[in-house]
Order: structure tokens, then sequence, then C-alpha cells
């Protein structure tokens, strides 16, 4: 019976190749749900600072051409100037409006930057301190007024998107800009981007996170239930992984068993068990055998005069090549008694009725060269006294099956024409062999006489 060993290994590297690629979908899950809040986020920062930025712009362009316009064309004594504050009745320039409107936003939303720069402040200003991208802002900007520049920076925990758009001088501006005696600047035409607008909205990654409670929700069950699937699996891989050891050792054992049954039994009747062909139940039935039977002449004198660890040796070894020669032409062996062997051809496999009683012959034959040749061996070794063997060959009906109780059995046969075959053995006469040659004498048709055989019609 070969032994069956559990394949625990790929099985165990199946397992942790499903716990790993659990652990990546529940992680890939949220990190996917995070780009796209981050994407989201910049989504939402950009149109902010567009609209915040397109909304100054309209109400500065609005303000410029429906107030201070018209108080510049009229004759009144309203002044239009950056120092309004100073001069009771006047009204800002719109560069100095947007700056209040700047300090104002600024103020009231934490999150929202809004600047109005220039390179050319009047003289009575404080410079403007430009970085490093406000400042190639304005210089791309003034070779191209029409782009809108942007910048987004992200952090672990924010987003940051800064907006720049120019702000062109209209004709109104190019006339107060060109005649202001503070104006650091004469020669403004129409069109010139006298400075940039920056927008500056800052949104903490946490506040768009944490809106989404209840997917958060979601994912901690999520981890949970994975977890808790992952440390299942892993429990029943290690039972498993335990029940094949001991499987394994289980099989080892049944193997060893088994081989340690099969030297007490015909190969085929082992075979025909342990493959579920046969049941080990008392069940006998009528078939036509070929029964062969063979003793050996004058044993009990030779046990007389060799000793028993000698007797045993040659009995083991006799035994051993004639059970080879029986399997090699398919006979199943019933049993050894004594120095009597009792073999059958036609279950529990046949070839035929009459292949089975040329096989059975033929058996028989070579059994008789090989023990000549045997006997020259142990004349060698000095054995003084060789086996000389008697067989019988019979055909007819017999009952085969399990013989005995439910606690002890006993596969053979039984009937007259097995009794039959051992008279024809006990009347045969014993084979013959030369004894000064070390081969054995070759069988002419004649010696088929010294195997007595009869076959029952």
């Amino acid at each position: 019976m070969p032994s069956t060993r559990p394949t625990a290994a790929p099985t165990h590297k199946h397992g942790l190749l499903l716990s790993a690629l659990v652990v990546i979908l529940l992680a890939g899950l949220p990190l996917a749900v995070w780009l796209d809040l981050r994407n989201l986020t910049e989504s939402a920062l950009r149109r902010q600072a567009t609209d915040l930025n397109s909304v100054v712009t309209s109400m500065r362009s609005f303000y410029a051409t429906n107030v201070v316009a018209r108080v510049l064309a009229s004759a009144g004594t309203t002044q239009v100037t950056h120092n309004y504050e100073s001069i009771p009745g006047a009204i800002p320039i719109p560069a100095t409006l947007s700056l209040e409107l700047g300090r104002v936003i600024s103020e009231k939303q934490q999150n929202i930057v809004y600047r109005f720069v220039s390179d050319h402040p009047f003289r009575n200003r404080k410079p403007h301190a430009l970085d490093d991208f406000e400042v190639a802002a304005l210089r791309t900007l003034r070779a191209d007024p029409t782009r809108v520049i942007t910048e987004v920076k992200e952090s672990l925990f924010s987003d940051r998107v800064r907006l720049i758009a120019p702000v062109v001088m209209g004709a109104a501006c190019v006339n107060c800009h060109n005649s202001h005696v503070e104006s650091t600047k004469k020669d403004w035409k129409v069109g010139d981007v006298r400075g940039i607008q920056e927008v500056s909205i800052t949104q903490p990654f946490a506040d768009n996170l944490f809106s989404f409670k209840y997917l958060l929700i979601y994912f901690a069950l999520l981890a949970v239930t994975g977890a808790t699937f992952i440390y299942l699996q892993r429990r029943q891989a290690l039972q498993i992984n335990g029940m094949n050891r001991e499987l394994e050792t289980a099989n080892e054992f049944l193997a060893t068993l088994s081989m340690k049954i099969s030297r007490y039994l015909s190969p085929q009747i082992y075979k025909s068990i342990f493959s579920g062909q046969r049941d080990v139940v008392i069940q006998t039935e009528r078939k036509k055998l070929t029964i062969f039977f063979s003793d050996i002449k004058d044993f009990t004198a030779t046990t007389e005069r060799l000793q028993p660890e000698q007797i045993t040796r040659l009995l083991n070894e006799y035994f051993t090549e004639m059970s080879a020669i029986a399997l090699k032409y398919g006979g199943t062996i019933d049993k050894f008694v004594g120095d009597a062997m009792l073999i059958f051809f036609g279950d529990p496999e046949t070839k035929g009725e009459a292949e089975d009683a040329v096989a059975c012959l033929r058996m028989a034959l070579e059994m008789q060269h090989r023990i000549a040749e045997l006997n020259v061996k142990w004349r060698n070794e000095g054995v003084e006294f060789p086996f000389r063997v008697r067989m019988g060959v019979n055909t007819g009906y017999c009952n085969v099956g399990n013989f005995g109780s439910a606690d002890r059995m006993d596969y053979t046969i039984i009937g007259a024409e097995a009794n039959l075959a051992a008279r024809l053995q006990a009347i045969a006469e014993a084979g013959r062999a030369s004894s000064s040659a070390t081969r054995p004498t070759r069988w002419s048709a004649a010696s088929w006489s010294r195997i007595r055989c009869r076959r029952s019609r």
C-alpha cells in the first residue's frame, strides 16, 4: 500500500499568498479613496481660487469703470487717490481698493490670502516682497497677459493652491499713473501688466477626510472583518497543517504495517483486498482451478542430519526461489505447510482455464530446474543432503474464498480436487538432477512423467 503524503508546504504557501492579497486589497481601498480625496480637494481649491479671482477682478473693473471713471469725468471736488483716508470725501483708486479688499478677505478667511502686488509701487509705499513664484509669474504674464498661472503644493495633511492673474492697465489707470507725481513709471500703456493679483487657498486634508465619516466607519468595519478573516484562515491553516502531519505519520505507519501484512499474503490476495476489489468477509465461490502441490521427499530424515539453523536457512532459500517462480507465472501461493507448498491458478486472477493449466506446468518445470541448481550450489557449500521434490498438478472445481471465523480468516481452497493434487504429489517420482555438473539435466518430454498430472473433465 503506497504512502500518501499530504502536500502541506504548497498549502501553507497558498495560505500566505491569500493573506497577503487580502491585506493588500484592504490597504489599497483606503489608499484609492485617499488619492481621490486629494484630487477632489485640489479640484475644489482650484475652483474656489478661480471664482474668487473672477469676483475680485469683476468688482475692481466695475469700480474703475462705473465709479472712478464717473468721478474723474465730473467737475466735483471728490478726489480719487491712494491716500483717501487722509483726505475728507476722497475715494480710493482701484489698486488701493484691491489692497484693502485683500486685507479684509485675509482677516475674515484664515485659509484664504489675497495679494495685490506690483514691482512698481508708488514712492511713498513700502515695496512689495515677491517670492520666486510671483516673480516668475509676473515675467510670464508680461509676455502673455492672457494666461492664468497656478501652483499646487501638497503635504500629508493639507493642500494649497495659488492662482495668479495679471492686473492689466486700463485707460483711466494709464492716465492716472503717468500723471501722478509719486508714480515711478510714466510710460504706461493700455494693456500693460502693472502687477499681479494672487489668490492663495489652503485646505486641511483632514477636513475633507472626516467629512466622509460613514465611509471611514465602513473602512474600519472592513478592516476588522478582513483581519478576522485572515486570523481564521491562519488558524485553520495551522490546524490543517497539524492534521496533515498527523496523517503523514499515520500514513507512514499504515504503509509500514501494510508492507508487513503483505508478507503473510499472496500478492494477488493482498492487491485485491487493499484495492477494494474483495471484501474481508466469510465468502466463497465455486471455480475451476489448477492446483499445484509440492513436497520435499525424505525431508524428515534430512532435518535429523542437519542442524536446525542450517535446515532453516536451506528451507527459507528454497521457499524464496519457488515463490519467485510461482509469482512469475501468476500462481497464487496458498500456504506453506512444513516443507510443502500449495499453489493454485485461476483466482483471484485468471488468464483462462487452459492458459492457467499451461502456466502451472511451466512453473513446475522451472521449479525442478531451479531445485537442481540449488542442489549444486548447496553441494559446493558442503551440504551433503540435497532436496528432491515431488510435485502434483490437478485441474478441477474447488471452493475458493475466505474460510474461518469473523476473528480469523484464511483465503484458501477446499475440495476433492485439491486433495487429489496432494495425492498425485505423494505418488510422483522425485525430481532428478545431474550430480556432477553445475547445470541441471535438460528436461525431455518424458520428464513430465515426474510431475503427476490429472485434468478433470
